[in-house]
């Protein structure tokens, strides 16, 4: 081909690739407007919080708010949040060429090539960017000053993260843990974000441990799970054929964004969206048993639940202390009743549901743990069901159930832990790890207890439309 030719047909993709960019470049504006937006996006994009991670499955639009949100802060004009007149933030992908194919072709997408104030390539030519790989890219922000979006790729390892004082970092799929550190350190100096957008395809791996599990209840650190039926934008045809063609193991992660350890997950339908609820004011008459699994060394977890007149359970309080004697608990528990205005027994006792083996005495005590709980004002029922299989099965039924037959409030920290934690180990045998919570959840669940039906006419007006409001939230899917 002659160089004329060969000069003609670059000119000819440059001019091309200039059109669909200025086309493509106001996309931005429709997504503000919320034509292309839906509403687990705007919740990740209104959140306050300084850790955010997108869990999401294939096309459940992740990648789109992740740019969205890149481009809103290098243009100054975040909608929810406080825009500063210039900014500098890495977007780091697993490699250049998934940040070619991914999160650089999406930040073009949104990025108006009028804003652009120059592009600096790591190869290929700044004319034609989305057919090299950028190093940065220079955004002109509404208050006049120069914001930067540099690009990173995992694979230059940890030591090219060093040194930069940055406001936010992006994280397109799952880094390894030693460059998120370092970028955590990177945003500390203006006070700064992160926030990842990753399909959890690798396991059970430290962002499963550190982050969805947040074991150590860090306030900033906030997660939402997206998936196909969440995204109004795709085919609904396209979603029922990958659905037939995937095996479970492939939907869970790739059209839920859900994490899958070596046998699964035991409850893969809990969805934090879905199921968790702020605190709200439940009626005395809905009260309908404390469940306990005991412990000494190890947890001592303890729950108050709710039932209301169609039969849906709400988990309301939580105590959930290890190292502490049972009149240690007792008093915590007998606290927390007093605080709900709990129903004691005629007698005077609180009365709780528990684990059979607290009967039991050994050889260093004459007394078993429901004798030591009697002695501090709390009668133990221990005819409890503690068929494994059959309750797992009826709590699945729960959380599987739409609108959701069980609501749990978002102060129960340890339960929702154990529940995102909650794994198969060998056969229908659950992994016998971290499972307090979710033993008593079980022994509430299989008592087959009845509550008093209230009148909903003399129900709170404001709590009636709060359950309206949640079935209609979670009605279809």
């Amino acid at each position: 081909m002659q160089q004329r030719e060969k000069d003609i047909i670059e000119r000819i993709l440059t001019i091309e690739s200039e059109q669909n960019r200025r086309k493509q470049g106001s996309k931005i504006f429709s997504y503000n407007t919320g034509d292309k937006v839906h509403s687990k996006q705007l919740e990740f994009h209104k959140c306050q919080k300084r850790n955010r991670w997108v869990f999401g499955g294939n096309r459940s639009g992740k990648t789109e708010c992740g740019a969205v949100e890149t481009v809103w802060r290098a243009r100054g004009i975040h909608p929810y949040r406080l825009n500063r007149p210039r900014t500098d933030g890495w977007v780091v992908s697993v490699s250049s060429e998934v940040q070619k194919d991914v999160a650089q072709k999406k930040i073009l997408e949104y990025l108006h090539p009028d804003w652009i104030e120059r592009i600096v390539m790591l190869e290929g030519s700044k004319d034609y960017p989305e057919g090299g790989v950028i190093d940065t890219i220079y955004v002109r922000n509404t208050s006049g000053g120069i914001s930067s979006i540099a690009f990173k790729s995992a694979q230059q390892g940890r030591e090219k993260f060093q040194g930069a004082s940055l406001d936010y970092v992006w994280f397109d799929e799952e880094p390894p843990k030693d460059i998120y550190l370092e970028c955590l350190m990177r945003v500390v100096d203006k006070v700064g974000d992160v926030y990842a957008t990753m399909t959890p395809l690798k396991g059970l791996t430290w962002v499963y441990d550190d982050i969805y599990l947040n074991p150590k209840d860090d306030p900033e650190i906030w997660s939402i799970q997206m998936e196909w039926g969440d995204n109004p934008f795709l085919s609904h045809s396209e979603v029922e054929r990958l659905t037939s063609v995937l095996s479970s193991d492939e939907l869970e992660a790739r059209r839920y964004g859900r994490f899958q350890g070596r046998g699964g997950m035991v409850y893969p339908d809990f969805d934090s969206s879905i199921h968790l609820i702020d605190p709200i004011s439940l009626p005395k008459e809905w009260q309908c048993a404390i469940s306990i699994d005991p412990g000494l060394k190890n947890p001592l977890s303890c729950h108050f639940y709710y039932m209301d007149y169609d039969g849906v359970i709400y988990v309301a309080r939580e105590h959930y202390e290890a190292g502490q004697d049972i009149a240690y608990h007792a008093e915590k528990i007998l606290k927390l009743a007093r605080e709900l205005d709990w129903a004691f027994r005629s007698d005077g006792y609180l009365e709780v549901l528990i684990d059979s083996a607290s009967n039991q005495r050994t050889l260093a005590s004459l007394k078993s743990v429901s004798d030591l709980f009697y002695e501090h004002g709390i009668v133990c029922n221990t005819k409890v069901n503690k068929d494994l299989f059959s309750g797992v099965a009826r709590v699945r039924e729960l959380f599987r159930s739409r609108p959701p037959r069980i609501y749990i409030f978002k102060t129960c920290t340890n339960m929702i832990r154990e529940i995102k934690g909650y794994a198969w180990g060998h056969g229908d045998t659950p992994l016998k790890r971290d499972d307090h919570a979710m033993d008593e959840l079980r022994y509430f669940v299989m008592s087959k207890l009845e509550t008093k039906k209230p009148n909903p006419k003399k129900n709170n007006g404001l709590l009636i439309k709060h359950k309206q409001k949640l079935i209609r939230k979670n009605a279809t899917f």
